[in-house]
């Protein structure tokens, strides 16, 4: 963990962020095509939707809570990965057919996606106080929802689907 000034909690969210990023980087070089897009037994959500959604979940949720504009169309990701309509959405509830359009070329290109927004992610980090982690931003079942449990349910996320990537590259044959 880099030391930086302020407390214990947002030293522990910047460090917490990290880990996607350095999961996404351990990836590159490794993503070529067809194990890209390949439905592993048959399930719709390939190694590129893998990719994609996290990228995206970090995407959304954090130029909800930032007010900053998404990654997705600030840095051209948009246009980058071409899934045109597809690629706007952010995957939750996805149907087969909706899951199995998401079909990428470019592994690098997705890694960098899920970079940029792991880093834009930990820079919105860096700006935060402690009242400003306390601040209830919304309600789940009539019990309000404070920005720190938000920012730890996007880092989650993103840390399960990135380690789901993993496994997969991991059983794929490349040999």
């Amino acid at each position: 963990m880099t030391r930086s000034s302020g407390t214990l909690a947002r030293r522990i969210l910047l460090d917490l962020a990290s880990r996607p990023r350095d999961a996404a980087e351990a990836l590159r070089g490794q993503l070529d095509p067809a194990v890209l897009n390949a439905h592993p037994a048959g399930h719709p959500n390939s190694l590129a939707w893998l990719l994609w959604h996290t990228g995206r979940e970090i995407d959304v949720q954090l130029a909800h809570l930032s007010g900053q504009p998404e990654v997705w169309n600030a840095q051209g990701f948009g246009e980058r990965l071409g899934l045109g309509e597809a690629g706007r959405a952010v995957g939750y509830g996805h149907s087969e057919g909706e899951a199995r359009a998401i079909v990428v070329e470019d592994g690098d290109a997705l890694v960098d996606y899920v970079l940029a927004t792991a880093d834009a992610l930990h820079d919105y980090l860096g700006t935060l106080a402690d009242a400003d982690l306390d601040e209830a931003i919304g309600e789940y079942d009539g019990a309000p929802i404070t920005r720190a449990v938000r920012l730890v349910s996007i880092i989650d996320d993103a840390a399960q689907h990135l380690g789901q990537a993993a496994y997969v590259l991991g059983t794929t044959d490349r040999g």
